[in-house]
């Protein structure tokens, strides 16, 4: 299984939260979902996205909007609308094949909002990677195959009542994060001090798969150079320089979260938790675990369960 993949099973990704819009001037949205990534997709005429300290952004129909982060923004019909802003989390926190209305008067602009669910944990170096915003324009180019693609199943799902609409379109929102986390990793610039970068090196995404595919495994350096095709020295260093640590660290850093996610979740017994970590201890993965967490493991499921 390719790298991109596996990162993508490990966030434990579950599926978008989201509401359909029917909106009618003035109107205003506003959505923070901290640590979850928000979307928007334009299904009809065109709306304002607004950013503290950015410029508004025209979005128009066809296009696809994702925030990585979940920082709070506004969606609105015009860059200045004095409409008060809707909280949207309620209304996705409770979905409904049928739009929802807001606004007096025909409706002009259709809205898909919503996010993402996954564990934001197992999620962070992959989304801090990411910039604030990532936009993918239908207009003007040729826009991508899965995007048009896509967008003509969501709205064929919505143009008339259907059994499962939600559950389907769900699954297609899935798709499109998938892609769009895609299409983001093959156009970033060499050079540009992004680890994702390490996912389109054939050396490195060979030893980054195996630590993802294998955390528990007693990985050494010269195992994952082996993999990697290169020398020991000129492993760790093209490693190091493209993903910002050691192999080794990055190992400790990835199991620590594992970890942290199979303590809040889970009744597996800490020794257990520790085997699958790939330590030989108990107390060897508690002393890592207090490095990383500040607490130990144990500690730290009593104060996230509770």
């Amino acid at each position: 299984m390719d790298t991109l993949s596996l990162i993508l099973d490990d966030i434990r990704l579950k599926g978008a939260v989201f509401r359909h819009y029917e909106l009618a001037p003035a109107w205003a949205m506003r959505l923070e979902t901290p640590g979850l990534s928000s979307f928007h997709i334009v299904t009809r005429s065109q709306a304002w996205l607004l950013r503290e300290g950015e410029a508004p952004l025209l979005l128009q129909a066809g296009d696809l909007v994702l925030l990585p982060r979940g920082i709070e923004h506004r969606v609105q019909d015009g860059p200045e609308s004095r409409a008060a802003a809707r909280n949207m989390l309620p209304d996705l926190d409770n979905p409904s094949d049928e739009a929802m209305r807001v606004g007096e008067g025909p409706a002009g602009t259709g809205l898909l909002s919503g996010y993402f669910r996954f564990e934001v944990e197992l999620a962070r170096p992959l989304m801090a990677a990411l910039p604030q915003l990532l936009h993918l324009r239908s207009l003007g180019s040729s826009p991508p195959v899965w995007l048009r693609v896509g967008l003509e199943f969501i709205a064929d799902e919505f143009s008339r009542p259907r059994p499962a609409r939600q559950a389907i379109v769900n699954r297609i929102a899935d798709i499109l994060l998938m892609e769009f986390l895609r299409h983001h990793v093959e156009s970033l610039p060499e050079g540009s001090g992004n680890w994702l970068l390490a996912l389109r090196d054939q050396a490195l995404s060979a030893a980054l798969s195996a630590m993802h595919r294998e955390p528990q495994r007693a990985w050494t350096v010269p195992e994952l150079a082996d993999l990697a095709c290169l020398s020991r020295s000129a492993f760790a260093e093209r490693f190091t320089q493209v993903l910002g640590q050691p192999p080794l660290a990055y190992l400790t850093e990835h199991r620590m979260r594992l970890a942290a996610w199979q303590l809040r979740s889970g009744s597996q017994s800490v020794a257990r938790i520790a085997e699958a970590s790939g330590y030989a201890s108990e107390t060897a993965f508690s002393q890592a675990f207090k490095r990383a967490y500040g607490s130990s493991p144990s500690v730290w499921r009593r104060e996230r369960q509770g």
